[in-house]
């Protein structure tokens, strides 16, 4: 039923929850499996000459977690013998990166987690998963922490 899955992931439980859901769903469908890390390059702000600095530190720092996270989730998929690509992807906009990655690994479905924020937090912090949701078009699954 679903050939390829696309999972997003960024190290937090409710990301691993979402990757608990996709390997069952693999397993089932002997499914193919991309995890991505999204990164908005463009995220730090600064002036003048710590700018530059900055950006790179932060470029650095969020590629290293990226790597990490995605390497604790293959690990995850290999130990039960699926086979998974795994890639950082950038964009000014985390939930478009998504979308895009989606559609260029030819996903069928998207697994991805939800913290589940309610009330003037989800509205301050808004939702990436919210925002996959609204512009999709194709499955996405969302896993509850």
């Amino acid at each position: 039923m679903f050939k390829h899955i696309l999972v997003p992931v960024d190290g937090s439980p409710t990301a691993r929850h979402a990757i608990d859901k996709a390997l069952g769903i693999a397993t089932a469908f002997q499914s193919d499996v991309t995890l991505i890390y999204a990164i908005d390059p463009y995220a730090f702000t600064g002036v003048g000459a710590e700018f530059s600095y900055g950006q790179a530190e932060y470029l650095s720092a969020a590629k290293a977690e990226a790597d990490e996270a995605i390497n604790t989730a293959r690990q995850v998929f290999e130990a039960h013998g699926i086979a998974v690509k795994g890639s950082v992807v950038e964009g000014n906009s985390v939930y478009q990166a998504i979308l895009d990655a989606a559609e260029s690994v030819g996903a069928d479905l998207v697994v991805m987690g939800s913290h589940g924020r309610r009330g003037l937090e989800k509205l301050v912090l808004g939702s990436v998963t919210a925002q996959v949701l609204s512009h999709a078009h194709l499955s996405v699954l969302v896993v509850r922490e």
